[in-house]
């Protein structure tokens, strides 16, 4: 019989710890004297008693370990279970929130998708602006670790090729999420604390500078202003850029490089793909600016750079209205979202390891058609890769297309056009941001859509963060018989 007891136990003690997250921007309220405080004071102890009391009922039943069935339910029910709390401070605050707009802003920011349904972003309580950024700060750590702990264990999406960096944790799935996220969370911490620096050495306030920082390492995208990015420019602009890339890339190497291997970064394959690639899509989106629009050198670049940089990395940051760009781009700008960053990183979408994967067996399938009787196995990172992490990633791919194809019928269906449900899906199942459009583009936000709708997106943004397999696997008779 399947026990759910350790699972709501680790989950009833997240649930209490968000809730005393809570606190922190109850205290800038009060700092900032608005009398908001009491909203965050208020969900925190719904939180905090609400978690508490399911971790105290099931701690009885604490074991070594988790079984196969408990980890995938643990790994999904964890993005479902936080955005229920952390959309009360919506519902309470300012906002007048409805509980389907707080929801999915809450799991906008839990999977650091950065979709919005708030306008007048300029006038709300910094608390709530905190909160904001808390959320993707807290799910951008969480899920550093659900992929280099919790996924590869799974085998889901072809993320078993990294189980020997992540380390062996079969059985002992706690203790070792407890080590790995101690070495991860240092850098994490250490790269926001750095961003915010250098965003103040810009102009930013400290405020912003602090908030921002949350959101760009992890490349969540919700900004404290309507205009997003947009309300800042030049210098603040590179620094973004910089750091949205750097938390695209694979954590598990910066905890390398500082246990003495200098080259462990530069030496993975999919992070030079993945730079590889930013620099061939800035120089293709620089010409065509430079082409068509009156852009000067400098402005072209960053620009590019930047816009390239926050939607292939998933941060969904906007600093201007790209829908005006032209068709090409708009139509890149798609596709770009499609790509995604590192595996192991705060990025979201496909993950720049699977195209490699795809295109290493596609290249060999091609050799074995040259050539009938001889033999080639597909390499990855120089290593040969199994037949299981091939189907695993094939598996990802028909899966996400064909999610992607349901999703925008499904939103098709509730009224939305054409663009707005497709680029809708693509959005939320790749955790970018904003979609393409004038309602819900780089200049528009998801508040208009219609209830049904926006938790259509919810789950989407679920389902992407969770590399698609770990939460479907949990609708299969079969999984819970096994």
């Amino acid at each position: 019989m399947f026990d759910i007891r350790p699972v709501a136990y680790v989950i009833g003690l997240l649930v209490a710890a968000l809730g005393g997250c809570m606190m922190l921007p109850m205290l800038v309220d009060l700092a900032e004297g608005r009398g908001e405080w009491h909203v965050f004071l208020e969900s925190g102890i719904i939180t905090i008693l609400a978690g508490g009391l399911v971790a105290l009922a099931c701690s009885n039943a604490v074991g070594e370990g988790l079984t196969l069935q408990q980890t995938f339910l643990l790994t999904t029910g964890v993005w479902v279970a936080l955005p229920v709390f952390g959309a009360l401070p919506f519902v309470f605050g300012a906002t007048d929130a409805s509980y389907t707009d707080a929801y999915f802003e809450a799991m906008s920011g839990m999977t650091t998708t950065g979709s919005t349904v708030f306008s007048g972003l300029d006038t709300l309580p910094k608390g709530l602006l905190l909160w904001r950024g808390l959320l993707q700060w807290l799910g951008g750590v969480g899920i550093i670790v659900v992929a280099m702990v919790f996924l590869p264990e799974l085998r889901v999406g072809g993320m078993q090729i990294f189980r020997s960096e992540a380390f062996d944790t079969m059985g002992k799935i706690l203790p070792r999420a407890t080590q790995i996220s101690s070495s991860i969370s240092t850098i994490y911490i250490s790269l926001t604390l750095i961003c915010a620096v250098c965003y103040i050495v810009t102009g930013m306030n400290a405020f912003d500078a602090t908030v921002h920082a949350m959101t760009t390492v992890s490349t969540g995208g919700f900004a404290n202003y309507d205009a997003s990015f947009g309300t800042f420019s030049g210098p603040a602009e590179y620094v973004a850029s910089v750091f949205m890339i750097l938390a695209a890339l694979p954590f598990v190497r910066y905890v390398q490089m500082l246990n003495g291997n200098e080259t462990a970064l530069l030496r993975d394959s999919q992070v030079r793909a993945f730079l590889g690639t930013i620099a061939m899509l800035v120089l293709v989106t620089s010409i065509t600016l430079l082409w068509i629009f009156p852009h000067h050198p400098e402005q072209a670049v960053r620009e590019a750079l930047f816009n390239i940089s926050s939607i292939i990395s998933g941060t969904g940051y906007a600093s201007v209205d790209y829908m005006g760009w032209g068709n090409f781009l708009i139509a890149l700008f798609f596709f770009i979202g499609l790509i995604g960053g590192c595996a192991g990183s705060t990025a979201c979408s496909v993950k720049i390891f699977r195209y490699q994967l795809l295109f290493a067996s596609v290249k060999v399938q091609l050799r074995r058609i040259r050539s009938p009787h001889g033999v080639f196995v597909p390499r990855y990172d120089g290593r040969p890769v199994g037949q299981d992490v091939l189907s695993s990633v094939m598996s990802f791919f028909v899966f996400f297309v064909v999610s992607l194809g349901l999703f925008s019928v499904v939103l098709g269906m509730m009224g939305l056009d054409f663009i707005t449900a497709v680029s809708g899906a693509a959005t939320a199942l790749g955790n970018i941001g904003p979609g393409l459009g004038d309602q819900i583009g780089p200049a528009g936000n998801f508040a208009g859509l219609s209830d049904p709708a926006k938790w259509v997106l919810s789950f989407a943004m679920l389902v992407g963060r969770l590399e698609v397999l770990a939460v479907y696997a949990l609708f299969t008779v079969r999984f819970w018989r096994g």
